[in-house]
């Protein structure tokens, strides 16, 4: 499993346009890729400030997203309208959450060159604390 937080804030002026691109992502997700397990856009209470939870059956998964036809259409899109991202990986808790534990995974041998940039610049990071918490 990958699960993802992202922070976002928008530049002023752009939420509509931001928020029309986020349909059209969450709308082709959730049509075309059959190892998403949860993905989906929130608004923050700060002004101009977004959420998006993205969870992947696992780590390949999430880069089959990443490098996506439809995600890398957007991504030229949604650049200049982001002020700021920030990726935080999370950890579903058994029990309370029906997604997996986060775990780290290694490209295949004969991935592309996108998703093996991809699969270094999103790197899945699993925090030392929770290991000897999961049961």
């Amino acid at each position: 499993m990958a699960t993802i937080l992202a922070h976002i804030t928008v530049r002023p002026g752009t939420e509509e346009q931001f928020e029309s691109i986020a349909k059209v992502l969450h709308q082709a997700t959730h049509a075309r890729e059959g190892n998403v397990r949860a993905y989906g856009y929130w608004r923050g209470a700060q002004p101009r400030s977004y959420y998006t939870l993205l969870s992947f059956s696992d780590f390949l998964g999430f880069m089959a997203h990443q490098t996506s036809d439809h995600h890398e259409a957007a991504s030229p899109q949604l650049g200049p309208l982001m002020e700021s991202v920030r990726l935080e990986w999370v950890d579903p808790i058994q029990g309370a959450s029906v997604l997996a534990p986060t775990n780290s995974q290694a490209v295949p041998d004969d991935a592309d060159d996108l998703t093996r940039r991809y699969a270094v610049r999103f790197a899945a990071e699993i925090a030392d604390w929770w290991l000897p918490l999961r049961h």
